[in-house]
């Protein structure tokens, strides 16, 4: 490891620290720019990015659209966070913490804002009655691990990912430590999915769409280049058996594509407006 940092009495900004996000990453809050969001005619109106937080909400909607929820139909807009989108006032306005993806609910009297992955999937839930199992045991199941999803993550992508794949230098000690709780993370998985089919028992809900996009990604070797090899996520048996099943659903297909601006060209859509946006992807 290089030479010890002794941290100054009080810390100070430095603009070019931070590796691939230097450019975005800053200690205050608040927009940097005035600029309106577009608004479509829809009900829902999306603004997100494809990242695994992105793709928990666009599962999300697809699958209550597949079920027959017309109120769920959305406008998905692109913001593009490596522009730094999302300190535009419009955006801000939606979500004061300036992280994608945020959703504009304008079915109700006054249109409600909803920020935080996980507040619009229960949001959503609610709403339409879907994807929370109504058995109090198994609504609290699903409760549990949304909420572990959105407490572990961090982990792995503001730690593990960062000092992996990220950060302007690779360290020793803090890509161990992240590697270490990454692995954990996986085994806590997989110890459950040995005796459940999906998160909450044998019913798919929200806590599937929340952890998939970051944990089934990660076993898919598909999140931080070489990642998968690195962390052997080929062991994790019963994790690998869930992935695959959420992986192969028809919604889970259409939803990862939207507001995807990399990877394959057949597997990018930067806007949605209508379910014939995705069709013409062949999905």
């Amino acid at each position: 490891m290089s030479e010890t940092y002794t941290p100054p009495k009080v810390w100070t900004w430095d603009k070019e620290n931070g590796g691939k996000f230097a450019s975005t990453n800053r200690p205050t809050a608040g927009a940097t720019h005035e600029s309106a969001l577009p608004v479509g005619e829809h009900p829902l109106q999306l603004y997100s990015l494809a990242t695994p937080n992105g793709v928990k909400v666009t599962v999300m909607l697809e699958e209550l659209l597949a079920a027959g929820h017309k109120g769920a139909e959305y406008d998905a807009y692109l913001i593009r966070i490596g522009n730094g989108d999302q300190f535009g006032s419009g955006f801000v306005g939606i979500n004061p913490n300036s992280k994608i993806p945020a959703l504009l609910d304008q079915s109700t009297p006054t249109p409600t804002r909803v920020f935080e992955s996980g507040a619009i999937l229960l949001y959503l839930a609610n709403k339409f009655g879907a994807f929370l199992p109504k058995d109090p045991h198994k609504h609290t199941e699903a409760l549990n691990w949304l909420f572990w999803q959105m407490g572990s993550a961090p982990y792995l992508g503001g730690g593990f990912g960062h000092f992996y794949a990220y950060a302007p230098e690779k360290f020793e000690y803090p890509i161990n430590r992240f590697a270490m709780e990454t692995k954990r993370q996986m085994d806590v998985l997989d110890r459950h999915l040995a005796e459940n089919q999906f998160m909450a028992g044998d019913a798919y809900s929200i806590a599937d769409m929340a952890i998939w996009p970051w944990y089934g990604t990660l076993a898919l070797g598909k999140i931080y280049e070489d990642s998968g090899t690195f962390l052997d996520v080929q062991s994790y048996k019963h994790v690998q058996r869930w992935t695959a099943e959420i992986a192969a659903r028809p919604t889970v297909k259409r939803g990862r594509v939207v507001n995807r601006v990399s990877g394959p060209e057949n597997e990018q859509l930067a806007e949605r407006h209508s379910a014939a946006d995705i069709d013409a992807l062949g999905l």
